[in-house]
């Protein structure tokens, strides 16, 4: 069974900072489009920002110039550097790995913003 393990999340001032590490397999995040979505209290799951294996990225427009997705290939690891938090960031942070075929989860990470 696919694992992907997120860390990093927890509690933070608004302005704070806060870094989300995503760990996969190496067979997975080799080829698969690697993404963080979150899910915030009452609304729908949402996606944050996403990086192909060759390294194009793409932002909600809410975090753009925030939020910094990256990876580091020799490690297998995915990461978003999130900046100049906000409450509204407030969510379960999750990391996927998709495919035209098969999309896996993380089982998510806490992120709570606080005014």
């Amino acid at each position: 069974q696919v694992q992907l393990v997120e860390s990093g999340g927890g509690l933070v001032q608004a302005g704070g900072s806060l870094r989300l590490s995503c760990a996969a397999p190496r067979s997975i995040f080799s080829v698969y489009l690697m993404g963080w979505y979150r899910q915030a209290p009452g609304k729908q799951r949402e996606l944050v920002a996403s990086i192909s294996s060759l390294g194009v990225t793409d932002y909600a427009d809410s975090v753009k110039g925030r939020f910094t997705i990256s990876r580091d290939d020799a490690r297998n690891t995915m990461y978003l550097q999130m900046n100049l938090l906000k409450p509204e960031d407030t969510a379960v942070y999750y990391c996927n790995a998709a495919s035209r075929i098969l999309t896996y989860w993380g089982r998510g990470t806490q992120v709570t913003v606080s005014s």
